[in-house]
């Protein structure tokens, strides 16, 4: 049977994620604007090039929190709640035992991990300092995806887009302190993005302190099946996460080639639009991960057709006009960002809008279909789509069309990518439908 409140369900799930989403990606598009008022395209180069790792860390926390929070769901829903709350004690082990390694390459690592990244002289110190400050902030960053996705399973969708919001909002805040007010350059900036998650988390541990939570810390020891189950399930939004940062890291190696500095500096202005455009198709996927889940786990086959079937309604309508105010906007957009008006980086940027963006449905697709394979204990499709976007078809394509076509190839090579991979999603879903049908 369809239940009655599954489409209120649908939209209240979904529009709160797309919005906390949307907010927790101005953490990178607020620092991109400032650092273009206050550094130029030296300031954007450095922020471009340490994206990457940014990307990792919350790519790490999303597959905590995104694993745990799946399997948290399907076990509560069939009365499992022993198995449920071991579930989230696992994944707090998991935090912290990537937290070190994160904070130890911060203090130990740092000034290599930037030259690995490609800074040259005029850009590192930039670069480094960001890079440093990002990981020592690591923790808080990935404590907070994990309780983000936890907190929505649990049944308060509304808390984890507010903790997001104003988060978000502080960032914006902190950031016109650190870099206008007190003038602190690129160390403001990022220090402004890693005190976000800090007051995020501030507002999170409201839901503990009420003993509102359906998934108390137990004193569990750490359970090596438990922990592989989560990372086997969340492993294709970590990988969905770093594709962005693949993207940039092998767009950056081939546009510094290409076009040197001022053809990343373009690329930033592309990435950090990027982010948004990704934090809607992530709040749609995350708005539909708890409902399928939840109905899965209950056997309700019929709800899980009916919320898929929203959700891709859904993400081609939000596909056109995402890419229709993209194409008839691009050349404001990209001036909002150039602030030395510089005609080579308006050019590259405005160009590479109107190609890059055609990704929008297909990127949406992937995501949304990853998504319903790991919701449903389906995560073999789900990691082989994630793999085929971020590595096994990416590399090849990136670098063909941009021996072939220059910068126009590199546009070209991301959208190109996500369609064969959507191909790919597709044959999978069909054949799972087939499958369940017989």
């Amino acid at each position: 049977m369809i239940d009655k409140n599954i489409f209120r369900d649908f939209l209240r799930y979904v529009s709160l994620n797309i919005l906390g989403q949307m907010a927790y990606s101005c953490y990178t598009l607020v620092d991109t604007f400032f650092v273009s008022a206050s550094l130029g395209a030296n300031g954007l180069t450095a922020l471009n090039l340490a994206f990457p790792v940014f990307c990792l860390i919350n790519g790490i926390g999303l597959m905590i929190g995104m694993g745990g929070g799946t399997g948290y769901s399907i076990l509560k829903s069939r009365g499992e709640n022993k198995e449920a709350y071991s579930v989230f004690t696992n994944a707090v082990y998991i935090v912290l035992f990537f937290s070190a390694l994160f904070v130890l390459s911060g203090v130990f690592l740092s000034s290599v991990v930037t030259k690995k990244l490609g800074a040259d002289n005029t850009v590192f110190s930039m670069t480094n300092t960001y890079l440093r400050v990002l990981l020592l902030f690591a923790p808080a960053f990935l404590m907070n995806n994990l309780l983000h996705c936890f907190v929505r399973n649990d049944g308060s969708p509304s808390l984890s887009m507010a903790a997001m919001i104003i988060g978000s909002m502080s960032n914006i805040v902190l950031d016109y302190v650190f870099i206008f007010l007190f003038h602190m350059g690129i160390f403001g900036a990022i220090l402004a993005t890693g005190l976000a998650p800090v007051i995020s988390l501030a507002v999170l541990v409201s839901y503990f302190i009420h003993r509102k939570n359906g998934f108390p810390f137990m004193k569990f020891s750490l359970d090596m099946k438990g922990v592989l189950r989560i990372l086997s399930i969340g492993v294709s939004s970590l990988v969905t996460e770093l594709t962005s940062g693949i993207v940039l890291l092998l767009f950056n190696f081939i546009i510094l080639h290409l076009a040197g500095n001022t053809g990343v500096a373009a690329f930033s202005v592309i990435t950090v639009i990027s982010l948004v455009v990704v934090a809607v198709y992530t709040g749609l996927s995350q708005g539909i991960q708890p409902l399928l889940s939840l109905n899965h786990g209950t056997g309700n086959r019929q709800n899980v057709k009916v919320v898929w079937k929203y959700a891709m309604i859904t993400m081609l309508l939000l596909s056109s006009i995402i890419y229709s105010t993209i194409f008839f906007c691009a050349p404001q957009l990209v001036f909002i960002f150039n602030n030395e008006r510089n005609a080579v980086l308006q050019e590259f940027a405005v160009m590479g809008l109107k190609l890059y963006f055609l990704v929008c449905p297909f990127m949406g697709f992937n995501i949304l279909t990853a998504t319903y394979f790991t919701s449903t204990e389906h995560p073999h499709p789900a990691q082989i789509i994630s793999l085929l976007r971020g590595f096994i078809v990416l590399l090849p394509v990136a670098f063909l069309l941009s021996s072939l076509l220059k910068m126009t190839g590199v546009w070209c090579a991301y959208p190109l990518t996500e369609c064969i991979v959507a191909l790919t999603g597709a044959v999978f879903y069909i054949l799972q439908k087939k499958k369940k049908a017989h």
